[in-house]
């Protein structure tokens, strides 16, 4: 009997592992703690590999450094379900010292970004590095609103599965508070 039993249920333990593999994101990589795409008040570029979106977004904000963020991200394969990305393209910029909102268009998801940072007034330039893959990416989407929750705060987010993905953002500015 526990033969038999053994023949059933490991075929099906089998599928739940890889599928397992296919839904859960482990540890994220960013690298050394002190390795980020930018240094205060200097622009920078960073674009996931071919066929990978951004999962993971880390920022430290420093006042002193003109009211600047480090910033380093973490890249994972987009999920088998959407298939083969078929077109790559840089989303309009955002520009600096303005309040604004965006979303890669044509269903788009974010792998990767663009920012100038501009000592004038305290503040980035923003431009989306957008991909379509051959299949639709689902529209039940919703702004998170807990990172970070003041313009001071340091921020980790991650996707911890799939089928959950970075499809734009959206910020405030303040004048006042830069």
């Amino acid at each position: 009997m526990d033969l038999v039993l053994l023949c059933v249920f490991l075929p099906m333990v089998t599928v739940v592992w890889g599928q397992y593999n296919d839904y859960y994101y482990g540890p994220y990589n960013y690298g050394d703690n002190d390795e980020w795409v930018n240094v205060y008040r200097q622009g920078f570029n960073f674009q996931c590999p071919h066929g990978q979106v951004i999962v993971a977004v880390r920022s430290v904000f420093n006042k002193k450094e003109g009211s600047d963020r480090l910033w380093n991200y973490a890249c994972m394969p987009a999920s088998q379900s959407l298939g083969e990305p078929t077109e790559c393209w840089w989303e309009e910029i955002n520009r600096a010292g303005t309040e604004w909102y965006q979303t890669c268009s044509n269903n788009g998801l974010v792998a990767g970004f663009q920012s100038q940072y501009f000592p004038s007034v305290l503040d980035r330039e923003w431009q989306f590095y957008c991909c379509r893959y051959s299949r639709r990416c689902p529209y039940s989407c919703w702004l998170t609103t807990e990172y970070p929750g003041h313009y001071g705060e340091d921020m980790d987010m991650m996707m911890y599965t799939y089928d959950y993905y970075i499809r734009g953002a959206t910020t405030t500015f303040s004048a006042v508070d830069r």
